[in-house]
């Protein structure tokens, strides 16, 4: 896994280059926490993401105070992972928090 990182101003564009999984998900969070403290946008190009388990939802909800997460190029699979995490546990923390402020954006 290898991810490729844009900063502009306040916007970061991080792209995963892999499966999102417990094995990829130390440096995937490693990526959003070398963001600079000016980061407050993040968008999350997933185009090149063929799966994604729920360490994927773990990534997605580890965001900044008042950030806003985008997601872009989703794939079925992943589609499917966060609509089933989101009904399925509509009270859990993590799925009240970055959904809401967390845009969907299919290529």
């Amino acid at each position: 896994m290898y991810t490729t990182t844009r900063i502009d101003g306040g916007n970061a564009s991080i792209t995963p280059h892999g499966d999102i999984d417990y094995e990829t998900l130390p440096s995937l969070l490693d990526a959003t926490r070398a963001l600079p403290v000016t980061v407050t946008a993040v968008v999350w190009d997933l185009h090149d993401v063929p799966f994604m388990d729920v360490a994927g939802l773990h990534l997605l909800s580890d965001r900044r105070p008042g950030s806003t997460v985008t997601l872009l190029g989703l794939r079925p699979q992943s589609q499917r992972l966060l609509h089933l995490a989101a009904r399925v546990f509509p009270a859990a923390e993590w799925a009240q928090r970055p959904l809401p402020a967390t845009r969907v954006i299919d290529r």
